[in-house]
């Protein structure tokens, strides 16, 4: 019998310690995705005092304050800011405000695909 109490209490915490673990994190829930990923990069805009930049190897650092964050592009890309994540969102689609667009965001991996105001940015980056 205290055989058995072992083994089921040993199977018990091992379960628990399974299912704490998770691989699907939020970027709601913590600051795991700040930081800087590098990949493909690009900018486009109709205002004509504004650059192009065309596809280019970069990066993007990620800044989070509160649960809104802030992607600074390198090469001369302007700020990407004040976009909110809620929790449970991995995926962002951003429609209205003048914007269309998504950002996915893991550990390891930035996609960005964000129109508004004329002003057009893309990321394909990974860390």
């Amino acid at each position: 019998m205290k055989n058995s109490i072992k083994i089921l209490s040993l199977l018990f915490i091992t379960l628990f310690a399974f299912s704490a673990c998770s691989k699907d994190d939020d970027p709601a829930d913590n600051d795991l995705f700040t930081g800087r990923y590098e990949g493909d990069v690009s900018f486009a805009s109709t205002d004509d005092d504004e650059d192009d930049v065309s596809t280019t190897n970069g990066s993007v650092t990620v800044v989070k304050v509160g649960d809104t964050y802030t992607f600074n592009f390198s090469d001369g890309i302007p700020t990407l800011g004040n976009i909110e994540m809620k929790k449970g969102d991995n995926n962002t689609i951003i429609i209205g405000d003048g914007a269309l667009g998504t950002i996915t965001i893991t550990e390891s991996t930035l996609r960005i695909a964000y129109t508004k105001d004329g002003r057009t940015w893309t990321a394909d980056c990974d860390r």
